[in-house]
């Protein structure tokens, strides 16, 4: 009998068209997937993956996306943006929209804001607003109530979601992180914005790459000078994670011979 094996998919906004690179080249290649997990954009790649939707077909709907359709002003103290209208998009666009009714086992990843804990969503109850919180960015958007639990973004404490794909029941673990590559689209900071968004960057490429130890393969597009807001290079974002992949799917290939 085989390993059972579990994608964990970070965040990374715009990065997150990476990801339908990487389950390109796997489903290409026969890699099955048991399990996936994802934090922030790697939760709807994740779950339109989990879904059932064939990566052309996920493909086809990230050629809809605009962060027009995706966001709207908020009118709120406790975020610029409200998530509606990204939980409308996928409620009309994902085939199914309750964890119960998915092929294949997922979890989402948020962040819970009193305690800072963090809070995997799974097995049961709503998939869209656990995407819309797992996708709440602080500050960004509001946060999301669930089950009594006001919900952030899942890359605040679990950038890459490892653990939580683990926990599902993953065997060899493939991660993909979009993250740590860095940002280099900006060139040498010499504004205080610039000073200031490069540090956050080192601060996330560092909290990423302390998922990565639970993972028996880690993949890392090189993605550096492309910008994460940038959802109209999703061309580009797909073939850097099917490069990726490529380069490590020898690998993979190899941990799913074990015994």
């Amino acid at each position: 009998m085989r390993k059972k094996v579990g994608l964990a998919l970070s965040g990374g906004a715009a990065r997150g068209f990476a990801h339908l690179g990487v389950l390109k080249v796997l489903k290409e290649h026969k890699i099955p997937i048991d399990y996936v997990a994802g934090t922030s954009a790697g939760s709807i790649a994740g779950a339109a993956f989990a879904s059932g939707m064939s990566v052309e077909q996920i493909v086809e709907l990230g050629k809809k996306m605009s962060w027009f359709k995706m966001t709207g002003l908020a009118y709120s103290t406790k975020g610029i943006l409200s998530n509606a209208a990204m939980g409308a998009f996928f409620r009309q666009n994902f085939p199914v929209d309750k964890f119960e009714d998915l092929p294949i086992p997922f979890a989402a990843v948020a962040t819970d804001l009193e305690t800072g804990e963090e809070v995997v969503l799974k097995e049961k109850g709503d998939l869209i607003t656990a995407i819309q919180a797992s996708c709440a960015i602080p500050g960004i958007f509001m946060p999301i109530i669930v089950d009594g639990r006001m919900l952030i973004d899942g890359g605040v404490i679990a950038a890459v979601p490892t653990k939580a794909v683990k926990k599902l029941g993953a065997e060899i673990v493939i991660a993909v992180d979009v993250i740590s590559c860095g940002a280099t689209y900006w060139g040498t900071p010499t504004t205080l914005v610039g000073i200031l968004f490069q540090s956050t960057m080192m601060l996330l490429r560092a909290a990423s790459k302390a998922h990565h130890f639970r993972a028996d393969v880690v993949i890392v597009p090189q993605i550096a000078h492309l910008r994460p807001d940038d959802i109209g290079k999703m061309e580009e974002y797909i073939k850097l994670g099917e490069a990726a992949t490529l380069e490590k799917i020898d690998e993979i290939k190899s941990l799913m011979n074990e015994k």
